[in-house]
């Protein structure tokens, strides 16, 4: 007999751990290859961990509500050695012989299990917002579990206004007297991509547009798209035409997108997701419908799979939603460009046809950018074009 590790998948760029959700068979159990072992729950989003061959569950070494590293063991799964070698599966551990630890007389606490973490596992760029912090104080801030950027508000005494371990003391023993609640693993994942993305030159342009043709088509439509779905494959065809706006400054070169790959913002429980359409200049609003209604379900069950999230050269964002005609919302780290769109508003606009006033429905589209990639006459040019596309739908 051989065991084969059950181990934790990367699910997705930039994650590197997962929490297990549930645990949906025991040890002992008959398994067949690619059948859903675990349930775990990533900040984007629920997905399952599934069996790499058919054998018996050996041995469970994760827990329920514990985060595991990507490439963790979580169990193994015995199988024949022919088996193995069918597999082409090297050199496979031997089933252990050795007793398993029990627990002693009396000692009511839980056993952890502690599962195998391999080195060079991938981790999350994070970003500092401190200019010098000492090895004392790396080392305090590592027990607290916190980073460089939670010190912001942190009025420091040493040297050169630098925080010193007193001065967090201080702070740590005054935030205890304030409701305290855990941050959910979605919130930790914006607030990092937030301070990634705040390391880069942004800026903003916005323009009003007018949605009355926008509003007459989707009137006609029989899907009745959203007007976040109009604005996507605006945006998609604009940048299929020229993807120069969408690149990426990396070292001395602007790396070109090689599709036009487009996220929109979905608000889920404590946070965002940004599901993705891929090749969005390829297909017609027509086509666009159902797969963004998809994934649009898909976000808010936190149920998106890896293959519909990350990788997208740019984001739309309805913020209007809210009631807001006006934000300047942030790209993602990855991104050049972030379009956003306001509430509609009815305004006055005047026809010189008629010489006269006359109202319309319009709303405040704004377009955040990396300035080190894009001026503001370029991504002016660019909003011009998305106007121009919305007004004409039927070319959607």
């Amino acid at each position: 007999m051989a065991l084969v590790p059950i181990k934790m998948p990367q699910l997705g760029e930039s994650i590197a751990e997962a929490t297990i959700v549930r645990i949906l068979f025991n040890a002992g159990d008959q398994i067949k290859a690619d059948s859903d072992l675990f349930e775990v729950e990533t900040n984007k989003a629920v997905m399952a961990v599934t069996a790499p061959c058919s054998g018996t569950l050996h041995e469970i070494n994760a827990e329920t509500g514990t985060s595991y590293p990507v490439g963790s063991v979580l169990g193994q799964i015995d199988i024949t050695s022919d088996e193995a070698k069918r597999l082409g599966l090297d050199n496979p551990e031997k089933p252990s012989r050795k007793p398993q630890k029990t627990r002693q007389e009396g000692d009511s606490s839980p056993q952890k299990v502690e599962p195998t973490i391999p080195g060079g596992l991938p981790v999350p760029a994070h970003a500092g917002g401190v200019s010098y912090l000492s090895p004392r104080m790396k080392a305090r801030m590592a027990e607290l579990g916190l980073r460089a950027a939670d010190l912001s508000s942190i009025a420091g005494s040493g040297a050169g206004g630098r925080v010193t371990i007193e001065d967090l003391e201080r702070f740590m023993s005054g935030i205890e007297n304030n409701r305290i609640t855990p941050a959910s693993p979605m919130r930790k994942a914006v607030a990092d991509a937030m301070i990634r993305s705040w390391s880069r030159p942004l800026a903003t342009v916005g323009i009003p547009i007018r949605l009355d043709n926008l509003l007459a088509h989707r009137k006609s439509h029989p899907a009745k798209p959203g007007p976040a779905l109009y604005a996507l494959r605006a945006l998609a065809v604009a940048l299929g035409e020229n993807s120069a706006p969408a690149g990426r400054l990396i070292g001395e070169s602007i790396v070109h997108p090689p599709s036009v790959d487009i996220g929109f913002a979905v608000e889920a429980e404590d946070g965002v997701l940004v599901p993705v359409i891929r090749n969005a200049d390829k297909f017609s609003l027509d086509d666009l419908v159902s797969r963004y209604n998809r994934l649009v379900e898909l976000a808010r069950q936190r149920r998106l799979p890896p293959s519909d999230t990350g990788g997208s050269i740019a984001t739309i964002t309805n913020y209007g939603t809210f009631g807001l005609t006006l934000a300047t919302p942030i790209p993602l780290p990855e991104q050049t460009l972030l379009l956003g769109m306001g509430a509609g508003k009815t305004m006055p606009n005047w026809d010189p046809k008629l010489e006269q006033f006359v109202p319309v429905l319009e709303a405040t589209f704004t377009l955040s950018f990396d300035h080190r990639v894009l001026d503001g006459g370029a991504a002016g040019r660019l909003l011009k074009r998305i106007e121009e596309l919305l007004n004409a739908p039927e070319l959607l």
